[in-house]
């Protein structure tokens, strides 16, 4: 997969993650270098920590389902594991920015409250180290940007976390009108549905009540006209003329209550 392609299937945080990574090994790495080339003897004294470092904080970052309080004993190492990176002449400024890494990874992975506490205190390490080595104004221009990167990742993350919340809440809500939604055509099929089995009743009902009667009207007077017949041929002729005229009354309702009972075309 291209890495544009990979970038796009990730989530803010993820993407933070991995730069934060990247960002980790360029701190660590310009540290070594400098050291191996202009003092070559403390080069050990740098590697072994900053390894540990990166190591723990690829630990962490990985399997961060530990116990808080095991979470507050490893903060406290890598702490100590930079402050004394600083110590180390000659005294590298940009050491502090790992203080940025670990902001991030404490507004990843403790609660609101302990977080807030945790960056203010790298804060204070930050600026409060860079002052004992480096001196006052030196020590506070060097800490400015750091400090204000812990404050700037610690807001990125809360502001992401709340988008990713804000994302679930709206999906769930989405789904939870969709299954309205869906109940709703459901009962309104079922309403046709009823509505139509109704209508079709009462038409039958009138069927049975309208055409019946004319039915029973015409057999009545085709029995009158039989009797005529035996016994007063003249008045036949009237007879079946109105006998004509219920028939087609009959079939003008058989008609117009089953064109009722057809389906509509939609």
């Amino acid at each position: 997969m291209p890495v544009k392609s990979f970038l796009l299937h990730l989530r803010p945080i993820q993407v933070g993650v991995i730069a934060l990574c990247v960002f980790c090994i360029a701190v660590i790495g310009r540290a070594l270098v400098f050291v191996f080339m202009e003092l070559s003897a403390l080069f050990p004294w740098y590697m072994g920590p900053e390894l540990a470092f990166f190591f723990l904080f690829i630990v962490v970052m990985r399997w961060h389902k530990f116990p808080n309080w095991s979470l507050h004993i490893y903060f406290v190492l890598q702490s100590a594991i930079i402050l004394y990176l600083v110590s180390l002449p000659p005294h590298l400024d940009y050491i502090t920015a790992l203080f940025t890494m670990l902001s991030y990874q404490v507004a990843l992975i403790l609660p609101d409250k302990s977080r807030w506490i945790w960056v203010g205190i790298f804060c204070a390490l930050t600026g409060g180290s860079l002052i004992f080595w480096l001196g006052l104004l030196n020590g506070l221009a060097l800490a400015m940007t750091p400090v204000a990167g812990n404050i700037i990742f610690l807001t990125y993350v809360i502001a992401n976390r709340q988008e990713e919340l804000e994302s679930l809440q709206n999906e769930v809500i989405l789904g939870e009108l969709q299954e309205k939604h869906n109940q709703l055509e459901l009962r309104a099929s079922q309403a046709g549905q009823i509505s139509s089995i109704e209508e079709r009743n009462r038409l039958a009902r009138e069927l049975h009540d309208s055409v019946s009667q004319t039915m029973f009207s015409i057999i009545l007077n085709t029995r009158a006209t039989q009797i005529l017949l035996e016994r007063e041929p003249y008045r036949v002729q009237p007879q079946l003329e109105k006998l004509q005229i219920l028939s087609q009354d009959a079939l003008t309702q058989m008609r117009s209550l089953i064109a009722q009972l057809r389906p509509q075309k939609e």
